[in-house]
C-alpha cells in the first residue's frame, strides 16, 4: 500500500526513516536530500511546487528531523547506504536526486557509487572538497561549543552563516523556521554529523566520470559554499548546467525559491525530453 503526506514511516538498515512523499506514483521520481544541521521540510517548497507533475519523495536523514539516530557512527558512507536502501525500500529503480549542502555531498557520493540507480544530479550549494584542516578545527569548535552551551546558541550563529543579509532582515519566517528546525536537532545527532562531515573524502577526482545530467546550483551570495565551489565543479563535469540563484547565500531553495523552481523544473523538464 502507499501512503501519500507528512511524516510516513519506513524501516531502512534498521532504523525508522521519516519521510514526506506526495505525487503521482508513476511519474518520474526526484528525491530530495536536506542540508546540515536541518530537515525534509526544508524542501516544502519544491514538494508543493512539483507534486503535480512528479513523484516527489524528501525524507530525513537518520539522526535528523523524525529519522532515528541508529547505532552507527554517522558518515557519508553510511548516509549513501540508507539512501539506497531506502530507494530499495520502496522499488525505485532510477531517480532524479537533489541534494543541498550535505544532501549535495550524499547526492554526489551516491551518483559516483551507483551510478546507474541515477537519471539526474542536482547539487545545490554545495562542493565536492574534503575539509580543509581549517574547516575541521571549526567543526571541532562547534562540537565544544554544542556541548557547554547548548543548541539554541549554535542556532543563532548557524543562522548568520546559512543566510543572505538581505534575507536576515526580509525573510524572518524563513529564517524562524530554519532555527527550529536547528532546535529540533538533539546535542547527538549534531556532534555525530559534524563528526562525519570533518571526516568525509573528496570526490572531486570522480567528477569527470559522472555520464547523467548535472545541474549545480548556488546563491550568489553563499559563503559557506560560494559560487566559486560551483564552478569549480561545473568545468569537471562533462555536460553540467551552472546556474547562480541571486539574492540567496546557502539556503538558495529557500531564499528565492521562484528563480530555484523555475531553473530545477526547466532542468528536469529537460530529462523528459531527452528520454523521449
Amino acid at each position: 500500500m502507499r501512503y501519500l503526506g507528512n511524516n510516513i514511516s519506513k524501516t531502512v538498515n534498521s532504523i525508522a526513516v521519516i519521510y514526506n512523499e506526495e505525487g503521482p506514483y508513476s511519474a518520474p521520481v526526484i528525491l530530495f536530500i536536506h542540508g546540515f544541521p536541518l530537515n525534509k521540510s526544508m524542501w516544502n517548497p519544491q514538494m508543493e511546487a512539483f507534486k503535480n507533475d512528479y513523484r516527489v519523495i524528501a525524507y530525513d536523514i537518520r539522526g535528523h528531523g523524525k529519522t532515528e539516530h541508529g547505532d552507527k557512527d554517522f558518515s557519508i558512507d553510511l548516509f549513501v547506504s540508507d539512501l539506497i536502501g531506502f530507494m530499495d525500500a520502496f522499488y525505485i529503480d532510477k531517480a532524479i536526486v537533489c541534494g543541498l549542502s550535505m544532501g549535495g555531498y550524499i547526492a554526489l557520493k551516491a551518483v559516483e557509487d551507483y551510478p546507474n540507480r541515477f537519471s539526474g544530479l542536482v547539487l545545490c550549494d554545495t562542493n565536492c572538497l574534503a575539509d580543509t584542516t581549517e574547516a575541521k578545527e571549526n567543526r571541532l569548535k562547534a562540537i565544544e561549543n554544542i556541548k557547554q552551551n547548548g543548541v539554541e546558541k549554535y542556532a543563532g550563529e548557524s543562522l548568520e552563516k546559512l543566510f543572505a543579509p538581505g534575507s536576515l532582515l526580509t525573510k524572518e519566517r524563513v529564517t524562524e523556521s530554519v532555527r527550529k528546525m536547528i532546535l529540533k536537532t538533539t546535542e547527538q545527532s549534531l556532534i555525530s554529523t559534524l563528526t562525519a562531515l570533518s571526516t568525509r573524502q573528496e570526490t572531486c577526482s570522480r567528477l569527470n566520470e559522472i555520464t547523467i545530467p548535472v545541474l549545480i546550483m548556488v546563491g550568489s551570495e553563499d559563503i559557506i559554499t560560494p559560487p566559486s565551489a560551483a564552478q569549480s565543479m561545473h568545468e569537471k563535469i562533462p555536460g553540467s548546467i551552472l546556474e547562480v540563484i541571486d539574492h540567496a547565500g546557502h539556503l538558495s531553495n529557500l531564499e528565492n525559491p521562484d528563480s530555484f523552481n523555475k531553473k530545477l523544473r526547466s532542468f528536469i523538464s529537460s530529462l523528459k525530453t531527452q528520454s523521449s
